[in-house]
């Protein structure tokens, strides 16, 4: 049954639990949403370990969309859903849910416990900052004229998406929903469109675990190992056979070994 709590700001929060045992906050990435099949299944496979709370970020699913959009909004909702789940939390975020993830730890202080990051999706370098700023601004060109659909399949190419998968995806039951997510796409370029805070990543005092798919591109490669080295308490993970869009089965040993 759909939960919902307030932010900061008064936006209402979707959200699902599921399970039991130390509370998890589960922020997801560009296009995704906490009803979409993919993040369901990873919800209740992380579920054989923790209590996981899915929650739909601000502008997707069931929650509401307070403008104007702000990255220390959303680090409000992650603080309305610890306090939700009782006051403390781990938090893991995945790509752009992982950049949320770690300015969580870096902003909420002794309310995350620790923090799980897989494929953090900055920039790594500043050739890529450049391109990722042409493909912004391509993406909101259509998003102001309103044609979400080619705003979607352009981002969806333009990080490295297979073409023939984004060709096919009108054909996906879900596409609807997912066209309806295109105007969030500028919340999570404005995440992701720097080079990452390596400085400020080195203030992170709680526990950090920085995984990456050996299958990823190159770029989230450096990006993991610059906040590897850069996070103090950090532990480095590859995982073996697995790209973006890892198995929480494959995960869940990593996780449950960390956090616990």
């Amino acid at each position: 049954m759909m939960k919902s709590t307030q932010s900061k700001d008064g936006t209402t929060l979707a959200y699902d639990v599921y399970g039991s045992g130390p509370a998890l906050i589960y922020v997801t990435g560009a296009s995704c949403y906490r009803s979409f099949k993919p993040i369901v299944q990873d919800a209740k496979v992380f579920a054989t370990s923790f209590t996981v709370y899915n929650y739909d970020r601000r502008g997707r699913g069931d929650s509401g969309n307070t403008l104007p959009y702000s990255l220390e909004r959303e680090i409000e909702d992650i603080e309305a859903m610890i306090d939700a789940s009782g006051g403390t939390a781990y938090v893991y975020g995945h790509s752009s849910g992982a950049v949320l993830a770690l300015e969580a730890a870096l902003r909420l202080g002794d309310k995350v416990q620790k923090v799980a990051m897989y494929d953090a999706s900055y920039v790594h370098d500043e050739k890529e900052k450049a391109e990722y700023q042409q493909l912004s601004q391509i993406v909101q060109e259509l998003l102001d004229d309103g044609n979400h659909a080619e705003a979607m399949r352009t981002f969806l190419k333009g990080i490295g998406m297979p073409r023939v998968f984004v060709w096919l995806l009108p054909l996906f039951p879900g596409w609807q929903k997912m066209k309806a997510l295109a105007p969030t796409l500028a919340y999570d370029i404005a995440l992701t469109q720097d080079l990452a805070p390596v400085e400020r990543a080195a203030k992170v005092t709680v526990p950090a675990l920085i995984g990456v798919g050996e299958k990823s591109p190159t770029g989230l490669h450096d990006v993991a190992r610059q906040l590897a080295d850069a996070i103090p308490n950090a532990k480095y993970s590859q995982l073996t056979g697995q790209n973006h869009m890892v198995s929480a089965k494959k995960l869940l040993p990593l996780l449950s070994e960390f956090f616990r």
